[in-house]
């Protein structure tokens, strides 16, 4: 038996659910697959599947198995690739976590490009606006804006996201068109809330223009955890939005969202790629954060240097 097939087909077993699809992954027969496994639990003196006829699981001891081969095999891979033969074309299997209006709008348009560069590296893209437990999820890096509050992490600043207010125009018309900040906190104005994951509550924004600072709080229709629907509550005509500009630049191209408030500025959006602070920075994900970089230099360049 060799023991890298055998935790490599494990490992493969308990990710796809199946022998059958283990097997294709690999390109090998579910045979070969079952015998490996039957033998490497022989080896170990236990039982790591539980096997019927509709599903399988895990048992204690495959679980923390699998946990030590997931590492294993990860370490194996990065050890390949960081040598020099190896290097120019990292390869592996990459987890990654992002917002969805900036996979939607900027990062899976632009992917086709990254797979020619890199087409040895499966990338496992999870879309959402959650908080993701890097290590428990196994999952190699996160790209999020605002300001990190988990100080436990690694970060690279990646770009500064321009911010700015927008409105529908049904919106407009139904409510009037806010000449100042703080003409949101007029009782006939309405704003879409946007509820941060890290914090549980919505976020205010501070506007500034000629030595004056407006800290506008206004009066939420709807607040929603998701960007994808932040925008398309705004876009429906449901109250004003704070977005970065990415994010308005179609809809107010078609003349579905209009800035407001010409001459104020807002502080931009810091946006970072984290990642866990207990393992190295492997060749594939060191492409990926620097691929990153690139892209968020043609829409959102860091603005000032990194804290």
């Amino acid at each position: 038996m060799d023991r890298f097939d055998a935790m490599q087909a494990f490992a493969r077993v308990v990710e796809t659910g199946s022998f059958t699809k283990a097997a294709d992954t690999l390109h090998m027969s579910r045979t070969s697959v079952t015998q490996l496994i039957q033998q490497l639990e022989a080896r170990l003196r236990v039982r790591l599947l539980n096997r019927t006829t509709r599903k399988l699981n895990l048992t204690a001891d495959g679980a923390a198995y699998y946990e030590r081969v997931v590492r294993l095999l990860a370490d194996m891979d990065d050890a390949e690739t960081s040598l020099s033969s190896a290097a120019a074309l990292p390869r592996g299997r990459l987890r990654v976590d992002v917002p969805s209006p900036l996979a939607r709008i900027l990062l899976i348009p632009a992917l086709p490009g990254f797979h020619a560069r890199y087409p040895d590296i499966q990338i496992d893209l999870g879309v959402s606006d959650r908080m993701v437990d890097l290590i428990d999820e196994k999952v190699d890096c996160v790209v999020r804006g605002g300001e990190l509050t988990d100080q436990s992490l690694m970060a690279r600043r990646v770009g500064d996201l321009p911010l700015g207010v927008f409105a529908a125009p049904s919106y407009l018309q139904r409510a009037g068109v806010p000449e100042h900040p703080r003409d949101l906190e007029n009782s006939q104005q309405r704003i879409v809330g946007y509820l941060w994951a890290r914090t549980g509550k919505p976020l205010s924004y501070a506007l500034h223009k000629e030595g004056e600072t407006v800290q506008v709080q206004g009066r939420p229709v709807l607040t929603v955890d998701d960007g994808n629907a932040y925008l398309a509550a705004g876009i429906a005509g449901m109250g004003v939005l704070w977005l970065p500009r990415y994010m308005a630049g179609e809809a107010v191209a078609r003349g579905e969202l209009v800035e407001l408030f010409a001459g104020w500025t807002m502080e931009t959006m810091p946006l970072f790629v984290a990642f866990p602070p207990n393992r190295h920075v492997s060749a594939k994900l060191r492409v990926f954060i620097d691929w990153v970089v690139e892209l968020m230099a043609r829409h959102a360049p860091v603005a000032r240097p990194p804290l």
